[in-house]
């Protein structure tokens, strides 16, 4: 095979000359098709432009409708036009240029200066027109100067006169090639009385095809009906001119010649009313064909719809592994896996043919198919041969890419193993929703079958949903235990959680283990014993937990030194056996847990998948025995909290008050860098946090009290304890108080004239005034305070809708910048022409998937390795 390199690509204008050359035909008649159906002759479905009817031979090239490409045609225009697309090219060489001769308006010395910086990236169009607009007089010809002026996008003005497209044609012919040069042009590709058109390009039929609709009717593409109405103004101007008709006629039907060739290349154009069809749809002209997200690039070219892909709804389901994915029969039994015929293989092969239903195609070596019947399957697994492929149904085990949109990370595509299950919708372990951003509330997730040897191991070794545990963004676990899993193992672990031997014995066979070691409490199990049969013998960690951190927030464990926590709340884990601790967020959450982070990271992928497969199912097991809920009572709160509450509130008015004071007196300290009015605003921020703080902590004591007492409560703070879902805010949005509103970190602002809203007095300034808000939810808000509230809820909503379309947009441009860098064999980072970025990637060659979140090394996992190897010897 014969390779050829491209050197560059080089972009012009067509001629009048050239678009006659390569047209087939003149079209003459705006006429389509005769009485009869068939193609009128001179028309725009003329035969010599290509056919689109399998019957039909080209009139050009002679061949058939599958052979023949298409062949462009021309019109003739009665009167030249300005094409809309280069009307300020064209104004910018008129401001340049003398109408008298041509030449630029500026002294030949002058135009020396400019010559060393052809071919640089300076503009010198730009300034040699910034040079000329004070011209008055031609230095060449002495020809006076006029002002031009565009009303876009075609019309020229001369002195407020206008100057109709022959003009402008006879102007632009003059100018010579040597002063086309400083506007960036070379006379052989583009001369700039180009840009005003007398002939006019008709695309093939190929690409404007007919539709028959079901009545019989032909219905014409957009870009025929609008070549229609050129070609139709094109013979009435004619006739006009022929007959002498008076000259405003002429210009009238000159100019809808211009408007209809303006919006034959773009219906989109700014000062210029869109083509449209009777229904009022606007017509999709050439400009619309290709441009935006619906237009030929982006939907056609870089963004193709695949074969071998099914799309359908995700549901939970706990007991399939993280590896897997349940795949509905219908599916499997539409898409297919080619599998290579080999020696090895072939008696398998034939058996799979013969003995069931799965074989649907063989394919010979030449890339002939042929698909596999009942009636003859014994004459194809005679014909059966090495390098023979026989496409068959999908089956457990196939490898399957699974992806959900918007892919806005590596981590929104992986890798599973099919499992073909009954039912209509994608089966998805919930451990593994995380990286896809999935939940199931109705998403559609998108699965693809690899069809080559290279896709599958590309699939297994480089996107396996195990292997992508820890984030290759920060280096920390991304697929974990999320929300009801962390509340179940947090339940299971706690201290006084016990389990009767019939309890664990069916919690051993959900693991499939079928030994049952001795009980740790008393005759009873604890949660702990269950939890550590799913960890390797050799782990060994030490660590705080979410409770224990809370626990000092509040000031209930001061004095504790972890190891010895009175309140069971250090994790210790020794061979493989969890001593003590409660197992929360710290150990399973995402970019923190510790025992996830262990096992992804110093162990075959096999252990964390066992680890997930395992627990999921105890999990989910577990957590519908024991029943978690939320009620309205548990937002309750005693008389001593809300006298607590109470205080704190009134403590905030009467420093708000003070503040208020100093800030109308100007006495108010300043915070450096800022004005006194920010000052101010900023300080009421702080006092409304501060208070809100202060009864969090009091609230979130008088909650842990039963996990400090040992008699857990199994409801909305048991998972806010265990770092499941929720937080401490919420409790106090709920029983305590909302307090101050915000919006854009600061205090509500927009609103009437010296007041937030219109209930407000002018000019107050204080606490209730500035979107403090002292109810709760429980209690209900007041008017006033609701109005507030919504003011911070609607920014959030806001933000919602802007930042996702930035962001999409962000994300489209800095993929395209950076898709062609690669990592060379050298390790540094290069572009698609071999110019280095980086010299290393990264500038430090470590992979963040690689690293412990953020750091390049573990130094203390290598130093415990190093110690215990040198131990061992």
């Amino acid at each position: 095979m014969l390779a050829k390199k491209i050197n560059y690509i080089e972009f012009g204008i067509l001629s009048p000359p050239i678009v006659r050359k390569m047209s087939a035909l003149e079209i003459k008649s705006p006429e389509t098709y005769d009485k009869d159906g068939y193609p009128m002759e001179s028309g725009l479905m003329d035969p010599h432009l290509g056919v689109i009817n399998p019957g039909l031979r080209c009139k050009t090239c002679g061949q058939k409708m599958k052979q023949c490409p298409g062949h462009f045609g021309h019109v003739e225009l009665v009167r030249p036009v300005v094409h809309s697309e280069f009307g300020k090219r064209t104004e910018i060489l008129l401001h340049a240029t003398c109408q008298g001769c041509g030449r630029i308006v500026l002294p030949d010395e002058k135009l020396e200066q400019f010559k060393p910086f052809l071919g640089s990236d300076v503009d010198i169009g730009k300034r040699i027109n910034a040079k000329t607009k004070k011209v008055k007089k031609c230095p060449h010809c002495s020809f006076e100067r006029g002002q031009i002026f565009l009303d876009k996008p075609t019309n020229f003005f001369l002195n407020k006169e206008r100057i109709y497209p022959t003009q402008i044609r006879d102007w632009l012919e003059k100018i010579p090639n040597k002063d086309l040069e400083f506007f960036g042009y070379t006379a052989e590709r583009i001369r700039p009385e180009w840009f005003v058109l007398t002939a006019l390009p008709v695309p093939p039929i190929t690409i404007r095809p007919s539709i028959t609709l079901e009545s019989g009717i032909k219905s014409e593409d957009d870009l025929t009906h609008k070549l229609v109405d050129i070609i139709r103004i094109n013979l009435r101007l004619k006739d006009n001119i022929e007959a002498g008709a008076p000259q405003l006629i002429i210009e009238d039907l000159w100019d809808l010649l211009q408007y209809h060739v303006t919006t034959y290349f773009d219906n989109n154009t700014a000062g210029v009313p869109p083509a449209k069809h009777r229904s009022g749809r606007a017509l999709r002209t050439l400009v619309q064909r290709l441009k935006g997200k619906k237009g030929r690039f982006r939907y056609n070219l870089t963004g193709k719809r695949v074969n071998f892909a099914a799309r359908s709804i995700i549901t939970p389901d706990p007991h399939i592994g993280i590896h897997e994915l349940g795949v509905p029969q219908e599916v499997a039994d539409d898409l297919t896996v080619p599998e290579n015929v080999t020696a090895e293989n072939i008696e398998d092969m034939r058996k799979l043919i013969n003995e069931t239903d799965n074989a649907t195609y063989i394919i010979r070596p030449t890339g002939m198919r042929k698909k596999v019947t009942p009636l003859n399957k014994e004459e194809v697994t005679k014909e059966l041969e090495p390098n023979f492929k026989v496409e068959r149904k999908m089956k457990n085990g196939d490898i399957v890419l699974f992806n959900r949109q918007p892919s806005l990370h590596r981590l929104s595509m992986l890798a599973h193993q099919a499992r073909v299950m009954p039912g209509k919708t994608f089966r998805l372990n919930p451990i593994v929703c995380k990286p896809y951003n999935a939940d199931f509330d109705g998403d559609e997730m998108n699965m693809h079958v690899p069809q080559t040897e290279e896709g599958k191991t590309e699939a297994r070794e480089l996107m396996y949903a195990p292997n992508q545990v820890i984030s290759p963004r920060y280096g920390a676990p991304v697929i974990i235990l999320d929300e009801d899993g962390v509340t179940a193992a947090f339940l299971m672990t706690y201290r006084t959680t016990r389990f009767s031997r019939a309890q664990t014995m069916k919690y051993f066979q959900l693991m499939g283990l079928d030994e049952l070691p001795k009980p740790d409490m008393g005759k009873a199990y604890s949660g702990k014993l269950i939890f550590s049969q799913l960890l390797p013998k050799d782990l060994n960690l030490a660590y705080d937990t979410k409770l224990h951190s809370m626990l000092r927030a509040t000031g209930v464990c001061k004095e504790c030194d972890g190891l010895n926590c009175p309140h069971d709340a250090y994790v210790v884990i020794e061979n493989g056996v969890v001593k003590k601790g409660v197992v929360d967020a710290a150990s399973l959450g995402e970019g923190k847990g510790r025992i996830v982070d262990n096992l992804a990271r110093h162990y075959p992928s096999e252990v964390i998948t066992r680890f997930y497969n395992l627990f999921s199912r105890i999990s989910s097991e577990f957590i519908s025995q024991t029943g978690v809920t939320v009620g309205l009572d548990e937002f309750d709160i005693s008389s001593d909290l809300k006298r607590y509450k109470d205080n704190a509130i009134k403590e905030e008015l009467v420093v708000a008050e003070e503040l208020v004071k100093k800030f109308k007196g100007g006495t108010l300290e300043h915070i450096p860098g800022r004005t006194l009015v920010e000052s101010f605003e900023i300080q009421m921020m702080r006092l409304g946090a501060r208070i809100k703080n202060k009864v969090e902590k009091k609230l979130i004591e008088d909650r842990i009290k039963p996990f400090v007492e040992g008699r857990p409560t199994k409801n909305s703070i048991a998972m806010i304890i265990s770092g499941s879902r929720g937080s401490v805010v919420n409790v106090t949005n709920i029983s305590g108080f909302w307090g101050q509103a915000a919006v854009r970190e600061g205090r509500p602002k927009k609103g009437f004239r010296n007041r937030l809203i219109a209930a407000n007095k002018k000019g107050d300034v204080g606490v209730f005034a500035g979107g403090f808000i002292q109810n709760n939810f429980m209690d209900g808000m007041l008017p006033k305070e609701y109005f507030y509230h919504a003011m911070g809820g609607r920014q959030g909503e806001v933000d919602t809708g802007v930042s996702t379309k930035v962001s999409g947009y962000l994300y489209r441009r800095l993929a395209n910048a950076l898709k062609d860098l690669v990592v060379n064999n050298d390790e540094t980072v290069r572009t698609a022409d071999k110019n280095i970025v980086q010299y290393a990637y990264g500038d430090d060659g470590v992979f963040p998937g690689k690293s412990l979140k953020g750091k390049a090394v573990d130094i203390e996992y290598a130093l415990k390795k190093l110690l215990a190897a040198e131990g061992k010897a």
